[in-house]
């Protein structure tokens, strides 16, 4: 198995932490392992082995960082990291555009991204 862990960075004027996108993609991963996992998102006061049915969340907030995320699946000899950079604010403007596109016209409901670009 692997141990799993989220990384998100972003600019020193971000107020919240971790990001909902970090949140977001652990709800992702943990839906998908049947809700097994419960999150952690300080291990600084913990003296204790890691669990297995834990995902680590940890936020760094540092000078004019748009949004780093890393998913890492660390095992045995090897990891497999996911990684998504933003360098600017314009992706998330442009993603904006495009559900409010995908929007006009359609019955009120509820709607996610994974809607808007098809998934």
């Amino acid at each position: 198995g692997f141990d799993m862990e989220i990384v998100e960075k972003h600019h020193n004027l971000k107020a919240d932490a971790p990001s909902g996108t970090a949140l977001a993609l652990a709800e992702s991963v943990n839906e998908e392992l049947g809700n097994a996992y419960t999150y952690v998102y300080d291990r600084s006061a913990r003296r204790e082995k890691r669990p297995e049915k834990e995902i680590g969340i940890s936020a760094v907030r540092g000078g004019t960082i748009v949004g780093d995320h890393d998913v890492i699946f660390a095992g045995a000899d090897e990891v497999i990291t996911f990684s998504h950079r933003a360098y600017s604010k314009a992706v998330f403007g442009k993603g904006a555009v495009q559900a409010a596109k995908f929007l006009a016209g359609k019955p009120a409901g509820k709607y996610d991204m994974g809607d808007v670009i098809a998934l």
